[in-house]
């Protein structure tokens, strides 16, 4: 999976942003017991997961500032 781009996530709405962030979270920490468990096939996704994080949480803070 590639890493979202910043100019896509901003023509999200708050609550999208919010509810990407948690899926995102949510996947990241199944995907971090998967590698744990030598599970996981694609290591790299990991830190594309971590990237995306960051990038929706930047928005987020963006936004909360602007208000």
């Amino acid at each position: 999976m590639k890493p979202r781009k910043a100019k896509d996530l901003r023509e999200l709405t708050d609550g999208e942003l919010t509810g990407s962030l948690k899926e995102t979270r949510e996947t990241l920490i199944n995907q971090r017991f998967q590698h744990s468990l030598s599970q996981l096939q694609d290591t790299a996704y990991l830190r594309t997961l971590k990237q995306d994080t960051a990038r929706l949480k930047t928005i987020i803070k963006e936004r909360n500032l602007d208000k």
